[in-house]
């Protein structure tokens, strides 16, 4: 086992699971901020698609991820977002970032956010947005 220090840990980058959940075949969103996390100088796994929320999960503690970012584009955000979020927490993984990005109804981000899952970014949102959200958030932690 390997101990950094606390100055070893802010070098390392974050690293970040991007993932696509249930049903949801449309990668070519998740493919762009697979690139643009990158670009930002983060580490990324791409989990491919239809996913369950349990398979990210274990996904996210094996790979030992500081963030998981979920696309999902056909409507189940409320079911499949939360539910990795719970399922994080029971595993004793309640740390990680959870954020959420799709065909997200403004009505519904609210209850995203309180169930654990932050950003809840729309189409068309500036890939620099879900970036510096990301890096101030795990800045918070």
């Amino acid at each position: 086992m390997i101990i950094m220090s606390a100055q070893q840990q802010q070098k390392r980058p974050i690293r970040v699971l991007v993932c696509k959940l249930g049903l949801d075949g449309h990668d070519r969103g998740a493919l762009v901020i697979c690139r643009a996390f990158r670009d930002a100088g983060m580490e990324v796994i791409y989990s491919g698609l239809f996913c369950t929320p349990e398979q990210i999960a274990n996904m996210a503690i094996d790979e030992d991820v500081d963030v998981v970012a979920m696309s999902l584009l056909n409507g189940a955000h409320l079911t499949l977002f939360p539910k990795v979020a719970r399922l994080l927490k029971e595993k004793g993984a309640g740390d990680i970032l959870v954020v959420g990005g799709g065909i997200i109804p403004e009505s519904d981000r609210k209850e995203l956010e309180v169930q654990g899952v932050t950003g809840n970014f729309g189409p068309g949102t500036p890939l620099r947005v879900i970036i510096n959200h990301i890096n101030e958030k795990i800045k918070e932690a």
